[in-house]
């Protein structure tokens, strides 16, 4: 069975996959078909415009992209693809603070979702719920999800309450 992606992950390098692992797990417990490259908007743009001109017509639905340092490459994608990209800053240099904002300052016309930094479980959570929009069935499985969050913090609450022996623990 050969799957169709849905869900582009591009990463500047492969030293941002660490980062990226995260995205990655979670279209695998989602069951939502991706791809994941290795593209610079730098070092080879040719590729990134012929990537990004192309994704569409691919089937793919929704790119997430991250980017460190030079932060271009979420904002170079968005400039060749009516698709929605989804930015995720990583944390290499000015604590990430420099791609955070190369990424979410995008001008008029050109937008770029973006997460937090090093937040690509946000980013897929995100592409998720895009793609849930037209997926039942994926909506569903994220709907589990969120529940399931709900349901540990409601474990850990009952955890707490049940803590002995502290002398000035008022609950």
């Amino acid at each position: 069975m050969s799957l169709q992606p849905k869900v582009s992950i591009i990463m500047g390098s492969t030293s941002d996959l660490p980062i990226m692992q995260k995205a990655i797990d979670l279209l695998e417990q989602m069951e939502v078909p991706y791809e994941v490259h290795a593209l610079s908007a730098h070092r080879t743009p040719e590729q990134v415009e012929v990537f990004a001109k192309q994704a569409e017509g691919r089937g793919i639905k929704v790119i997430i992209a991250a980017a460190g340092m030079a932060a271009h490459l979420c904002g170079v994608i968005a400039a060749f693809t009516t698709l929605p990209v989804i930015g995720v800053p990583i944390k290499s240099t000015l604590e990430g603070m420099d791609a955070l904002l190369a990424i979410v300052q995008m001008p008029p016309g050109v937008p770029v979702a973006t997460v937090g930094i090093n937040a690509s479980l946000n980013a897929a959570l995100l592409a998720v719920q895009m793609l849930s929009l037209a997926d039942g069935n994926l909506a569903g499985r994220y709907a589990a999800y969120k529940e399931n969050l709900k349901e540990k913090i409601v474990k850990a609450n009952k955890e707490l309450q049940a803590l002995e022996g502290l002398k000035y623990k008022t609950n």
